[in-house]
């Protein structure tokens, strides 16, 4: 007993040890050594204000960390101004695309605009056909969308007849 005690606290030592010594290799080495005052006039003072000499380079705009940023969203909305017919056209026939808050969406499908403008599902739920459901139980929306159990099987937890 006492033997693993003393192997294990010289484990614990060796790995201490080796954690100090790359931290101490990743931060940078500070010079504690001040310079030689070789500059300073016979009074002991700097002839001119620290910082004077030392020109800073200040970028006259901010430079990003890509290089070619595209402006431009390339899946930007179409914007509709409550023309349905350009949303029927982009999103698809069969009343599925609405103008919702000036911008097209399937209202079949979108969780936010279900069925609706504006008709949000709750976080347990999905838009199926325009329906915010619960696939985890429903039986004709079975852990997705249009997933029907069969005939005398229960939806439980998004799969047919569970358990």
């Amino acid at each position: 007993m006492a033997f693993a005690l003393k192997i294990s606290i010289l484990l614990l030592a060796i790995t201490m040890a080796m954690a100090i010594t790359i931290t101490m290799r990743v931060i940078p080495e500070l010079d504690p050594k001040p310079k030689p005052s070789s500059s300073l006039h016979h009074n002991g003072q700097d002839p001119e204000p620290k910082g004077t000499h030392d020109p800073v380079l200040t970028p006259s705009k901010r430079i990003g960390r890509f290089l070619a940023v595209n402006t431009t969203n390339p899946r930007a909305t179409v914007q509709c101004k409550k023309d349905t017919i350009i949303c029927s056209i982009l999103v698809g026939g069969g009343g599925r695309g609405r103008c919702c808050q000036n911008t097209c969406v399937d209202v079949l499908t979108s969780r936010n605009n279900c069925g609706a403008c504006k008709k949000k599902c709750k976080f347990t739920e999905t838009c199926c056909r325009g329906q915010c459901v619960m696939t985890a139980f429903d039986k004709r929306h079975c852990g997705k969308c249009n997933n029907r159990c069969p005939a005398g099987q229960f939806c439980v937890y998004g799969m047919c007849n569970y358990g």
